[in-house]
């Protein structure tokens, strides 16, 4: 037993905790738990907690399925709208092979690794996510309906806001469970919201996203409405993004980040197209791309909304950081710890490497003539032509593993091929993402 453990035994025991939740997610991001009793926590510490893996999508199949959860102590969180007596705690977990090895579908661990590779190189790369979701009022079954909660646009104010108090409550529960919103407010779409984080370091953003989507769906639920993540679930209305802010900065370099960020987003640019299905890995993600900001191109520019990556400066008296990336392709249907294993990895190629950075296009390539935007490379048009980038690359392959790879694949082309011969692209939509996402 660790320190660690030890600590997280006694605060069990002093806060009347009764229930223990371990949570992890399936290769695709899906978010599943085991509860036990709190009890039994000491056993899960030192045994894990094994559970049948040929169940959880992309894992394993019948015939070798079991594997152990092991709860990592310092993702300790009391979960604030669970009321007592006999209060609700939630770790993350660790997925391992019976044998204690690491299981290789485990995108916890491969973030982890990617993040201990960063530290090795000497940099220091942390990472915060700006997360947009819709509301939705619920049908007269009581099942989510596209009906959304207000007629608010960006940064409006009650009443055409109803969704303050419930971003109120969501951010004091986030609050609650030591995690650090920056900014909430209301988005562009009708009952659109948006909550900003700090950054944080990679595996720590990971599990933070995870949160804020679990915190978002439980306060919504709570308030009669239905928290929607979907990519764009109104087809007219602006889609749900998830952009990925990024700062670098070499350890003992008084430049900071400008030294090493150029090389950084070049490596990004370089592979953003084999990385795509895993930042946009559904049907539904190509929806939003290309419209309401969200961006189509390659390209990059100081301040640009319109741009696949976006270089801001912000206020080092307050943050410590010079300059931010921020990567606006992604949306919330990730597995974060895939996708930020990719985005890092690819940053860091750049950076090994020196990959000059082109110049920017300070450009609104949504309003520009088109023989500019027939000049530049475009991201996948759909899921099928994103994986058939990802099956290419040698570079995902070498991040993830080609075990990993093949088997995300597998499903990703199968969904591919349901959507393509599928009559009714909405019907889709609505039948295999809007319930879930």
């Amino acid at each position: 037993m660790t320190n660690t453990q030890m600590e997280v035994l006694e605060f069990i025991k002093e806060n009347d905790v009764k229930f223990v939740r371990l949570a992890f997610c399936d290769l695709f991001g899906m978010q599943k738990n085991i509860a036990i009793m709190a009890e039994e926590l000491e056993r899960a510490f030192t045994e894990g907690v094994p559970f049948d893996a040929h169940l959880i999508r992309g894992f394993k199949d019948v015939v070798d399925s079991d594997l152990l959860l092991f709860p990592d102590p310092v993702t300790l969180n009391i979960l604030p709208w669970r009321p007592g007596p006999g209060r609700v705690v939630r770790f993350y977990g660790d997925i391992k092979n019976p044998d204690g090895s690491v299981f290789s579908h485990d995108g916890r661990s491969i973030l982890k690794e990617i993040a201990l590779k960063t530290e090795e190189m000497g940099y220091t790369i942390k990472v915060g996510t700006e997360c947009e979701f819709y509301l939705f009022r619920n049908n007269d079954k009581g099942e989510p309906a596209l009906n959304p909660f207000d007629s608010g646009g960006y940064l409006d104010l009650s009443p055409l806001d109803k969704g303050e108090n419930i971003r109120r409550e969501i951010c004091l529960s986030l609050n609650e469970m030591r995690l650090e919103p920056e900014f909430s407010f209301h988005e562009a779409g009708p009952g659109q919201n948006e909550i900003v984080f700090k950054v944080s370091d990679p595996v720590e953003a990971a599990d933070n996203m995870q949160t804020f989507k679990t915190v978002v769906k439980a306060i919504a639920e709570r308030n009669g409405l239905f928290a929607s993540f979907m990519p764009r679930p109104l087809p007219d209305k602006p889609g749900n993004g998830l952009h990925v802010n990024l700062s670098v900065n070499k350890k003992g370099s008084a430049g900071g980040m400008e030294e090493s960020a150029g090389h950084f987003i070049a490596g990004i640019l370089s592979k953003v197209n084999e990385i795509t299905l895993f930042l946009n890995p559904t049907a539904n993600s190509f929806e939003r791309l290309g419209s309401y900001t969200a961006p189509k191109y390659i390209s990059w520019s100081p301040h640009n909304r319109s741009q696949l990556v976006r270089v801001c400066s912000v206020n080092k008296s307050t943050t410590g950081e010079r300059l931010k990336i921020e990567l606006r392709s992604p949306d919330s249907s990730v597995n974060p710890y895939l996708a930020f294993a990719l985005i890092i990895s690819a940053g860091l190629l750049g950076v090994e490497n020196k990959m000059e950075l082109h110049p920017s296009l300070n450009a609104d390539l949504y309003n520009t003539r088109e023989e500019l935007n027939k000049n530049l490379q475009r991201l996948p048009s759909g899921l099928m032509e994103a994986a058939e980038a990802a099956r290419k690359s040698d570079f995902v392959s070498s991040v993830l593993g080609e075990e990993l790879l093949n088997k995300f694949l597998e499903f990703k082309e199968r969904e591919a091929r349901e959507f393509e011969a599928s009559r009714d692209k909405n019907n889709f939509y609505m039948t295999n993402y809007f319930p879930v996402l």
